[in-house]
């Protein structure tokens, strides 16, 4: 199987706690979790509140805890051939593929979404989606409207759907060039300019984070998302890849794109959420993603 981990975005209150009650192995993942983060993450994920869940620090362990715990409860029924994680989820990604264990994942996580919110409060950025841009106009969007600010590609998540980064002036600018290119532009609702040069300060962060990890090589190829490839059979250049990330733009489809051309098994998306499942439909079809939002009803029942 090719395990795919969501990132951020796909949190929701009462993510995972079908899986709690279906299993030992992923409550005792919540419990851990809570242990290592002095936090009641379970209950914010089961309970919420929304705004709190949504916050960049919170929303990435959460995710990543989820994630974790959906695995190990399937743990018995899958024989992983390789991982890849949206932007957060790489490091979910990471996990699974034995490169470090659950806490030292979980450590990183939630440093890794709180320097990113200290980046987002400490400057003034935006995103903006565009509907129907291929790369090459997100770039010449990205040029006419840049200026004097900060405005590069961020996402791009399926053909047709790539997201753009940068100074607000900047990514305001952008949604009035888009529709003179005849481009259809929406402004997020983000805390930040992620993927952006903007998050410097948060790479800088996550690369001294990243050198306190007991690392191991993974034992499966996992994508990175700077290079839409497998990480290479280095701990180094792992790990500067994942600074990169904060700072690059998450080549999400050319990654699915890799793995149907050079990998073999079915594609199976953790909790929580449908994202990635959605947008493989919009890059190829023809191939079906398993989800594991929720345990399956007739184990359940």
């Amino acid at each position: 199987m090719i395990m795919l981990c969501p990132g951020q975005g796909a949190q929701h209150v009462g993510m995972g706690q079908a899986w709690a009650d279906y299993s030992a192995d992923a409550k005792t993942v919540f419990h851990r979790a809570g242990e290592v983060l002095d936090l009641d993450l379970a209950k914010l994920c089961f309970e919420g509140p929304e705004d709190q869940l949504n916050r960049t620090d919170i929303a990435q362990a959460a995710i990543y805890t989820t994630s974790v715990a959906c695995y190990r409860a399937l743990a018995g029924d899958v024989d992983v051939v390789a991982t890849a994680g949206l932007s957060l989820g790489e490091f979910t990604a990471l996990h699974l593929a034995g490169a470090f264990d659950f806490e030292s994942g979980l450590r990183l996580v939630r440093l890794r979404g709180q320097a990113m919110q200290d980046a987002a409060d400490a400057s003034s950025g935006s995103m903006v989606a565009l509907i129907g841009a291929d790369e090459q106009q997100a770039n010449e969007l990205c040029d006419r409207a840049r200026e004097d600010g900060i405005l590069v590609p961020a996402n791009f998540n399926c053909p047709g759907q790539i997201v753009i980064s940068g100074s607000v002036e900047a990514c305001d600018r952008a949604v009035i060039v888009a529709g003179e290119m005849g481009l259809r532009a929406t402004a997020l609702t983000v805390a930040g300019a992620f993927h952006s040069p903007l998050m410097q300060p948060a790479a800088d962060r996550l690369a001294r984070a990243l050198d306190d990890v007991d690392w191991q090589l993974p034992s499966v190829k996992v994508l990175s998302n700077v290079t839409a490839g497998p990480h290479e059979d280095s701990i180094d250049s792992i790990k500067q890849r994942l600074v990169d990330q904060l700072t690059s733009p998450v080549r999400w489809s050319e990654s699915m794109s890799w793995a149907l051309a050079n990998l073999t098994g079915e594609f199976v998306e953790l909790a929580p959420g449908k994202v990635l499942s959605g947008l493989m439909r919009r890059i190829d079809r023809k191939t079906k993603v398993t989800n594991h939002a929720n345990p399956p009803v007739e184990a359940a029942s």
